[in-house]
C-alpha cells in the first residue's frame, strides 16, 4: 500500500507539473498538439482530471494511514497484556502466602500486644 501512495504522489506532482508547464509555455506548444486556442472548458478539464487523481491519491494516503493505525493499536494491546503477565508474574514471585504463627504459650501472646487495663477501685 505503502508504494501504490507514493506512486500516486508523483503521479499527482507530476500531472501538476506538466499542467503548469503547458499553460505557460502554451504560446509556443500550441501547434505542436493541435490546439488553436486555449478555452476554459479545457482548463476546467484539465483541472478536473488533475483533482480527480488527487483525490484517489487522498483517499490511498488516508487508507494507509487508517492501516497504520490499527496496527500501532494492535500491538499496544498486545504490549499492554504483555506488561500486565508481567506485572503478575513479579507480584505472585513476592507476595509468598503469610506465615501463620499460634503462639505457644499465652506470655508470647500478652508480650506481643499491649498490656489490658487494670481497673483500680
Amino acid at each position: 500500500m505503502k508504494k501504490v501512495t507514493s506512486i500516486f504522489q508523483l503521479l499527482v506532482a507530476l500531472f501538476f507539473a506538466i499542467a503548469l508547464v503547458f499553460f505557460l509555455a502554451f504560446d509556443s506548444v500550441k501547434n505542436g498538439f493541435g490546439i488553436e486556442e486555449l478555452t476554459a472548458g479545457k482548463v476546467v478539464v484539465w483541472l478536473t482530471v488533475g483533482f480527480l487523481l488527487f483525490l484517489v491519491t487522498w483517499m490511498f494516503q488516508s487508507m494507509y494511514a487508517n492501516s497504520l493505525v490499527k496496527k500501532i493499536k494492535k500491538m499496544e494491546t498486545e504490549s499492554n497484556g504483555l506488561k500486565a503477565k508481567l506485572y503478575d508474574l513479579e507480584q505472585g514471585g513476592k507476595i509468598a502466602k503469610p506465615k501463620v504463627l499460634a503462639p505457644d504459650s499465652e506470655e508470647e501472646k500478652d508480650s506481643s500486644a499491649i498490656k489490658p487495663r487494670q481497673n483500680i477501685k
